[in-house]
C-alpha cells in the first residue's frame, strides 16, 4: 500500500469510528469505554485537538469534543451519560491509578 493511499484508509476507519460513538452508539458510556478499552471520547478528542495543534491549527478543547460528541459536550451529557455503577466506577478506579 502506498504511503497516500494508507493515510486515506486510515482517515476511513477513523471517520468510521467516530461514526459509530456518534451515531449508533451514543448510548455507550464513556467509563465504560474506558474500563475495557482505556480511552473513551475525550481521549479521541484530545488526541484529535493535539494532532490539529501540532498542525498549526488553533482548536479549543470544545471543539475538539464536538467533533467526538457531534453537539456540544454538555448537551450530550444531558442526553446520554448516566450515573455510572458502583462496579464500573471501581474498575476505573483500580484500572486508572
Amino acid at each position: 500500500m502506498d504511503p497516500q493511499t494508507k493515510i486515506e484508509v486510515e482517515a476511513a476507519a477513523f471517520r468510521r469510528l467516530k461514526h459509530h460513538l456518534m451515531e449508533l452508539r451514543p448510548d455507550v458510556q464513556n467509563i465504560d469505554l474506558m474500563n475495557l478499552s482505556g480511552f473513551c471520547r475525550n481521549c479521541l478528542s484530545r488526541w484529535y485537538q493535539e494532532a490539529a495543534n501540532e498542525n498549526s491549527i488553533s482548536m479549543t478543547k470544545d471543539e475538539a469534543r464536538e467533533t467526538f460528541y457531534g453537539m456540544p459536550f454538555v448537551q450530550w451529557k444531558a442526553e446520554y451519560q448516566t450515573e455510572a455503577n458502583p462496579t464500573a466506577q471501581e474498575t476505573f478506579v483500580k484500572n486508572h491509578k
